[in-house]
């Protein structure tokens, strides 16, 4: 009868030579650095609450324990349930129909479920089903709290999930570098990408028309206010408030004058 590892050091141990490969063929065991494994093996929060844990236990542990994302936080570099439990589902390897449970049914009602399936697709898919289950995401715009050495913050799940497609190290792991949504595309492994906004090019067309059309208008205001300073200019100023300007005086009292000459004599 083989021995019991209750600090679950098998996985570690044994993973490599006699488990299964990750999607993206990858070792399980290994995606994650020795350092950030060794810590979390040793916290009490993986000998207490990841013993003995299946799929759905997951879904328990992080409604009563997950309220942050991140790695390893504070002075003493502890890990996070959230690392913790993330490492627990790279030892069970859920099938891909628990992770679309994970991110739909339960990430509407628990925003860090769907935070950690996200994490966990990203580092042991293939790119294309990275980008595939990942991108619809980036229409939730809910608020998550990211813990790490420097404190608390206030982050987004759109924004984390960009960053799970665009940098290199995610919540204290280095992960795999993904080829570029590009040269799939050019491979014709993914089709393009469809922004919510829409098309890219008609937004640039119209965004041109739009400037053109402003810019007509303010040729025609300036025009028209130009037309009226032309016609003010040709009135007597002040004529529209009844006053009488210096050269209409000197007209006056210049046919005064001649009036009174024609008298005299």
């Amino acid at each position: 009868m083989a021995n019991h590892r209750a600090d679950e050091k098998r996985f570690l141990d044994e993973r490599g030579s006699s488990g299964p490969l990750a999607p993206n063929g990858l070792n399980p065991a290994t995606i994650m650095e020795k350092p950030v494994r060794e810590r979390i093996i040793d916290c009490y929060f993986w000998k207490d609450q990841c013993f003995a844990v299946n799929e759905a236990d997951i879904v328990t542990r992080v409604v009563d324990h997950v309220n942050f994302i991140g790695g390893t936080y504070g002075d003493a570099q502890r890990p996070s349930p959230f690392l913790c439990l993330a490492f627990k589902l790279l030892q069970l390897g859920p099938s891909d129909d628990i992770l679309k449970e994970y991110l739909e049914y339960g990430g509407e009602k628990f925003k860090y479920l769907r935070a950690l399936a996200l994490f966990y697709i990203r580092m042991t898919r293939q790119a294309k089903d990275v980008y595939s289950l990942l991108e619809p995401h980036l229409s939730d715009f809910r608020k998550l709290r990211r813990k790490g050495r420097t404190g608390t913050s206030l982050t987004f799940m759109d924004v984390f999930v960009d960053d799970l497609l665009v940098k290199d190290r995610v919540c204290g792991t280095t992960l795999w570098k993904m080829p570029k949504r590009e040269i799939l595309e050019d491979l014709d492994v993914l089709d393009p990408r469809v922004s919510a906004l829409g098309d890219i090019e008609d937004l640039l067309e119209s965004d041109v028309e739009e400037v053109d059309g402003e810019d007509r208008r303010r040729s025609d205001s300036e025009r028209s206010r130009s037309r009226s300073r032309s016609r003010s200019r040709r009135g007597s100023p002040g004529s529209e408030f009844g006053e009488v300007t210096p050269d209409a005086m000197d007209v006056d009292g210049s046919e005064k004058g001649a009036a009174n000459g024609d008298r005299e004599s």
